[in-house]
């Protein structure tokens, strides 16, 4: 049974439900669409271009913010603060709102995974890789594919987190 994450103005929905290994998979329903688990690349991809519009940093940082405060519980006062956050993107207010919640929905989703190790680290590395060391949504997406947890923690620790 899905658990609802959010419904955003727009009246897309972001919500859990069972995937292909667990009960923690991200769906996003926008209006009109089929509901569909959205793949880091993609997600990557939509963020890269609001940062080419309005400073890879800026969103960086703003992506931080929600980073700092997520833990393996959704929490309502932090998906407003994101829908906050999200309101100053101006005319892509709604997008942001869509794309930083259900990368936040990703970072419960991994305080959530049984075995895993790094956690919410992991997007944290993706996104740095993105928006700071300027890599393309693609090597973001897949950078982490294979490697084992301990060569990615030392070069998270290098990164500062």
């Amino acid at each position: 049974m899905a658990t609802l994450v959010k419904t955003v103005l727009d009246g897309s929905i972001i919500e859990f439900d069972k995937g292909s290994f667990d009960d923690w998979c991200v769906y996003l329903t926008r209006k009109g669409e089929s509901r569909f688990a959205p793949k880091d690349i993609q997600y990557f991809t939509e963020l890269d271009k609001l940062g080419h519009k309005y400073g890879h940093k800026r969103l960086y940082d703003d992506f931080v913010k929600i980073y700092e405060l997520t833990n393996s519980k959704i929490n309502k006062e932090l998906l407003t603060k994101i829908s906050d956050i999200a309101s100053t993107y101006n005319a892509d207010s709604i997008v942001a709102d869509i794309w930083f919640t259900v990368i936040y929905a990703g970072m419960v989703a991994e305080e959530n995974k049984e075995f895993a190790i790094l956690k919410k680290r992991v997007k944290r590395l993706g996104m740095h890789q993105l928006l700071i060391e300027r890599e393309s949504p693609s090597f973001a997406a897949n950078f982490s594919k294979g490697k084992k947890w301990n060569e990615l923690d030392v070069i998270m620790k290098d990164k500062g987190f």
